[in-house]
Order: C-alpha cells, then structure tokens, then sequence
C-alpha cells in the first residue's frame, strides 16, 4: 500500500469516527412535518409613525423572518393573517419562551453623546433620556444621533487578545459613519474619565454599553466605521442575541404576541415510515445497480456512498439543520447523485485499460482518478458556487437549500476522491483482483460502451435538428404556462386557515385522507392542541368550507369550526425575489466561471440547457396541473443543479479531445465525447432514477410532487446536456473566431523534450 493510499484511509477513518460521534451523541432537529413545533400569533399595533395595514404587516413579517434565521431556526413558516396578524410557526424549538421574546421585542437601537451624570435639569438644552448606565448610575443624554438603521452590520466574536470576552462589532452605513465618527470625535474633546467622553448605545430605552473614547483618539477626530466594538461582558447568547437584534433592525411595527400553542407534525407516523421505506429501498437498489455494474469496485463505491450517507447526515446534525421529509428525500436522492463521481472514474479507467491492455489494474485505476479530476472539480465548483450565492443572498428555505447543497457536493466529493480510492487502490494491489480481472469491473468496456462503438451513431451531424426539437419541448412547455397556468400553492398565493374542534380525536392521516377523499388533496393539516384540527389551504369559498367540515366530520363526531382566518403567503413577495436575484446571480458567476474555464460558446451553450430545462419543468406541471408550492421548488432547484453538471462533464470531454486533435472537425470531437460519456450519463441517471421511483410509488402522496418533478427534471436535463447544450455549442461556434484548446502538458513530460516520464508502476518491459 502505498503512502498516498495510507493518508487517505487514515484521514477517512478519522472523517468517519467524527460522523460516527457525531450522529451517537446529538439529535437531529426536525421540521414542522416530521415532529411539529410552536405556533405564535403575533398582533401587530399601530405606532406613531407608521398604522398596521397589510402593507406594513408584510414588512414586519420579512424582519421576523431574518431574525428568525439568524437564531438558526431553519424552515420556519411565516404568514400574515387578515390584515395585522402574523402567524409564525417555528420547528423543533428548545425554548419557545426564549424564541418569543426575542422575535417580539422591537429593537430600538440609538446611539448618544452623554452630557453627564443625572443633573435633575429636564430643561437643559439639547435634552435627552435620563437612564442608568451598566452600573446603574443615572445619566443625563442627549437626543439621539443615529440610529439602528445606520448600521450595515453587527457580528459576536470572542476577542482572547484584549481580554474584553465577547463582544458585538458594528459596521455603519456611509453617512451613519461620518455621524458616528462626528459622535466619538466630540466626546473625545472631553478629558479622560469624564462621563462626557463616553457615548451611550441604548436598546429599547437601556444603555447596554457607553464606552469611552480611547485616549488615544484626539478631539474632533472621532472614530472610523468599522472599528467600533460594544462591549459589557457579555455571555456568548447574550453577545449573539444582541447582534442579530441589531443587524435585524427595529420592526417597522410594535407586535404582541397574543397566542402561543405547540402543534403537531403536519405528516402522520404512516406516511413517514412509508417515505422511509422507500428510500431505503431506492438507495438499496442503487447499491445493488452500481455493484452489477462494476463488480467488485462498484461494491466498494456503494460502501464509500453509505459513508458519503453517515458525513453528510452528521455534518447536517451538527450544523443544525432542520430536516424536512423533503429534505430527507432529496438527501437520500443525492446518495444516488453522488454515484457520480465513482462512475466518471471508473469509466476513465476502462478507457484507460481497454486502450493500454498490458497496464496494470492500479494504473489503470491511478488513470482514471487523474482523467476525471477536471469533470469532477468543475462540475462541483459550479454547484459550489450557486450553493454559496443561495446561501448568502436568499432567506428562508433558499438559505437552507443552499447549506444541504454544499454539505452534500463536499461530501460527495470526500466520499469519491479519498474513501473510495483509498478502497479500490487497497483491492487494486490485491493479487487475487488482478488475476482475476473480471470481477474487479473496469477489466471489460461494459454494455453500453461496447453497444455504442458497435453501432458509431452521428448524433452531431445535423445540430440544427435537434435544437429545433429543443426549441418545440419549449414551445409547448410555454403553452402549457400560457393556457393551463402555473397552479401556485398556498405557499405563494395565501389562502385560509380553517381551525375545527372534534368530539373524538382524529390524527393527521385520518384527516388527511378524509380530506383527499372531499376533494381537498393539497390541503396542510396539523393537530393544534387536544382534540383540535387545523386545515391551511388554498382559497375556499363558504361552500367549501362546508364540504371540508363535513369531511371531518365523518371522522371525528360533531365538529366545531372555532377559528377561520384568511392568511397571506408564507413565501412571499420579498423572499421570492431575494430567490430569484440569488439564482440570477448565481446563473451570472457560473457563465463567468465556465467561460473563463471552457470557452463562452460551451459556458452559454451549459446555461442556455440550463433554462429549456427549468421551462420544460415548469411547463410539465403546468400542463399536468401539478401544484408549484415550496416542495417543487426544493426540487427545481436540485434540477438545476444536476443540469449544469451533466452538462459541464460532457463539455470537459469536448475539450479534453479537442485539444488533442485541433485540426479534425468540432463536429466530429462532439460526435466522440457524447459517445464517450453517454455510459457515465446513463449510470449516474439510473441510480438517480432508482431512488426516485421508490419515492414516487412507495413514499405516499406527501413525496409524489417531489418524486415526480426530480423524474421528469432528471430525464429532460440528460436529454439536454447532450442534445441541447451540445447542438447549441457548435452553432455558436460556428461565429467564433477563438482557436482550438491548447493541448494540456502531460505531467510526465519534461520541457524541452520528448521523451515522456515513465509511469512508476510500470516496469519498462516490452514483447
């Protein structure tokens, strides 16, 4: 075993023990669907500046949701009701009090010159509060200089260097910066430890810290923005809680919290372990299928894939994730789609072994891993990078999409580059695998490989052709928005919420089911305190309202319609177009990236399938009048993500081929690299396809939308990155005037030379 191999097993053990720890001694925090949560009512009151209208309300609503996010609560629903109520409904919350009283409390921030200590004058000129400092000595204040909206940030850090605990940074706006600045300079004209030289930063009318000036600062001078720490020793909570309530901002609305209640999980025990199931089941056949495959190596990679399963999971457990029944799925979903990695290698090593038969199995194996290095780092960093954009641009589940889309792309990548290496070089050096090649599983092209070189089909030939099929796919996805519509969920359009008290107790899946049967499928329901049940739906009218309580009815004796309330989206306009200026950003740095590492033609061509692959989704449940709600968007975004990599690593092959022969066609290089990567393709859309098929016939109705969108996003984005992005590269090639790829130096060539470098393995002997 070699040294390089010897690293890699001992950094997966270690990485493997850590997950193991992990996942033994923390538990998973999961969301409203899985376990329920705490529900709060929040009235929101009329201030002097501002009346709590619907407009406003809605404002209100968007501060709670990033204060929400900032107390780390992922998943969080969020709906206004009526026109001044606001609904919050937090998963799997520890301390409901806590999360109560910080989401309700308003947050005045301000900050003032102190004129010294309390001098009982109310008439003094430039009046102010008077309110005791940290130590509870009154001062006199003057009025506020700025004010919380003046800051652009404010972070907790512990600071060990001057021993001052923690403490929150504040970053300011442009002028709040100069009138901080003008602040700190006029209290430095005071001398050293007079209360006027000290300034008051006051919360909710409490000075939570008045620092002095440092004597180094001189008068009229002031302090920089960005230089400004409040300190007051702190607890690290009370340090974190201060700066989120900070960077939160003030609400725009006074709000009280007029109702608190847990409520159960919106999915019943039955549906969750029929979801369960089928992900067990799917991810099993995705095993037993890559085994099949590659044979002994491929059971190696499905080891390395349940190891992938265990990092990932513990890395979401110790993040704190909230996991969703949606999230689980799509987590068990990229157990399949991280077969990727394996596949691209172990189909570069039967390349290499079908090309150079004497080589031995390891260098072969070595191979494959370098050939498929530059398709696997670029297809990732492109994931990478619209994860991170999700991350730090969106709110609400887009951020939380974004955290499980780069836990899952590491992972994956650990999974493929160190734990299934490590494995297959152990089993490569075994005497056994290579005397008997034919169970090791790249000793032989496979099916696919070997039917495709039979049967040489040009499908490049003619690339007009099939953009024009392209083109109609979105035609008629298009006429499919335009004429059906796109049936938006009570997520984006709001809709009512309907609260029933029964005289026998009824559980979700007994209501749910009630409810399917009257006509009411996508309506949420969940248990709202003993014997009551809580319907949320689309828009309903008096009648329906009737028909639904019937429904219940027959299930749970007399029942009493005890609250009735229109509510508005729980995604709503802000967050949407938060999500959409992320994706465009990230759309944006992606074309960035692939055209400095490909070429503008392949970059626009990657992200022109991109969109025929979004339209084609949108059209298909447009046409299908399949609910778009949150559960859709989740796998929206998961097809976009799948697409430009399939579409990066066929590109990668392009080029590869390209710049080794810059003379031969385009057309012709194409014609190769897709027959090349066809059988990577099919393999990695099959163990895609396996788990997704277990979910949409096994996992119940609560994963059906899901499983079915992922199912037509993953045929129609192996269609595409194929015979889209392909076709539409080499018609925009056609008005490029940019020259062929260079061909890149071999690692075993020397400058100056000829002569390449032999491989280590590799004896020298020749028959």
């Amino acid at each position: 075993m070699t040294r390089a191999t010897t690293v890699r097993a001992v950094l997966a053990a270690a990485v493997l023990l850590v997950s193991v720890l992990i996942t033994l001694t923390m538990s998973p925090r999961l969301g409203l669907d899985l376990q329920g949560g705490t529900r709060m009512v929040l009235q929101a009151k009329d201030s002097d500046t501002a009346r709590a209208d619907r407009e406003s309300t809605d404002r209100t609503l968007e501060v709670l949701r990033q204060r929400i996010d900032s107390l780390g609560v992922a998943e969080p629903t969020l709906t206004r009701s009526g026109e001044d109520q606001i609904i919050v409904e937090l998963p799997d919350v520890q301390d409901p009090r806590k999360a109560a009283e910080v989401i309700g409390r308003t947050a005045q921030l301000s900050f003032h010159a102190i004129q010294g200590p309390d001098s009982g004058d109310e008439g003094r000129a430039e009046a102010g509060p008077t309110l005791p400092d940290e130590q509870g000595r009154a001062l006199d204040l003057g009025p506020a200089r700025l004010s919380g909206a003046g800051v652009k940030d404010a972070t907790a850090a512990f600071d060990a260097q001057q021993g001052a605990g923690w403490t929150v940074s504040l970053d300011f706006h442009k002028q709040a910066g100069r009138d901080w600045t003008r602040l700190t300079g006029e209290a430095a004209c005071h001398p050293v430890q007079d209360d006027r030289r000290r300034v008051a930063i006051v919360l909710d009318e409490q000075i939570i810290s008045s620092p002095q000036v440092s004597p180094s600062v001189g008068c009229n001078v002031g302090l920089p923005s960005g230089s400004t720490q409040i300190t007051g020793s702190f607890s690290a909570d009370e340090a974190r809680e201060l700066a989120l309530l900070i960077k939160g901002g003030a609400l725009p609305l006074p709000v009280e919290i007029v109702e608190q209640r847990t409520v159960g999980p919106t999915l019943g025990a039955a549906a969750i372990d029929a979801s369960a199931r089928a992900a067990l089941i799917g991810a099993a056949a995705t095993a037993l299928f890559i085994t099949v495959v590659y044979r002994l190596f491929g059971a190696l990679a499905a080891v390395a894939l349940a190891a992938y399963g265990l990092i990932s999971y513990a890395a979401l457990v110790g993040l704190g994730v909230t996991l969703t029944l949606p999230g689980l799925a799509g987590f068990v979903l990229a157990i399949g789609m991280a077969v990727d990695a394996n596949v691209l290698v172990f189909e570069r090593a039967r390349e290499e072994h079908a090309q150079h038969p004497g080589r031995s199995l390891r260098s072969s194996l070595t191979a494959g891993f370098r050939g498929a290095w530059s398709a696997v780092a670029d297809s990732n960093v492109t994931t990478l990078i619209a994860a991170g954009l999700l991350f730090s641009l969106g709110s609400g589940p887009v951020k939380g999409f974004g955290v499980t889309l780069a836990i899952g792309v590491i992972a994956s990548m650990f999974s493929a580059l160190v734990i299934a290496r490590a494995l297959t070089e152990i089993a490569a050096g075994s005497r056994f695998v290579n005397d008997y090649r034919g169970v090791n599983g790249i000793a032989f092209p496979g099916r696919v490989r070997t039917w495709l070189t039979r049967r040489d089909p040009r499908l490049m030939r003619f690339p007009s052709r099939w953009l024009m099929v392209s083109t109609a796919l979105v035609a008629v996805a298009v006429l499919g928005i335009a004429v059906r519509g796109v049936n938006l969920g009570v997520e984006f359009t709001g809709g009512r919420l309907v609260e029933y008290s029964t005289s026998r107790p009824v559980d979700v899946e007994r209501a749910r089911t009630a409810l399917a049967g009257a006509g009411f499928g996508d309506a949420e329901v969940t248990t709202a305190g003993a014997g009551d049940i809580s319907v949320r739906t689309g828009e309903l009218d008096n009648d329906g309202e009737h028909a639904l309580r019937a429904a219940l009815a027959a299930e749970g004796g007399t029942t009493t319609k005890v609250r009735d309330e229109l509510i508005g989206p729980s995604l709503g306009d802000e967050l949407r177009r938060n999500a959409l200026i992320a994706l465009g950003i990230a759309v944006l740095v992606q074309l960035a990236y692939l055209a400095v590492r490909f070429r503008w033609t392949f970059a626009v061509a990657s992200v022109g399938a991109l969109v025929h692959d979004v339209i084609i989704l949108v059209g298909a449940f447009a046409w299908l009048g399949r609910t778009v709600d949150g559960i859709f968007l989740a796998a929206l975004l998961t097809v976009i993500g799948y697409s430009v990599n399939d579409s990066v690593v066929v590109f990668d092959r392009v080029r590869e081929l390209w710049a080794k022969a810059r003379r031969v066609p385009l057309a012709t290089i194409a014609d190769r690299a897709v027959l090349q990567t066809i059988p990577r393709t099919v393999n990695t859309g099959m163990g895609a396809l396996f788990i997704l098929v277990a979910l949409a016939v096994l996992g119940g109705d609560s994963l059906a939308d899901f499983a079915l969108a992922l199912l037509i996003g993953i045929c129609v984005g192996t269609y595409s990155s194929v015979l889209t992005a392909v076709p539409a590269a080499l018609v925009l090639e056609r008005s490029s005037k940019a020259p062929p790829p260079a061909r890149k130096r071999s690692p075993g060539r020397r400058s100056g030379t000829k002569a390449a470098r032999r491989d280590p393995l590799d004896n020298g002997a020749r028959v």
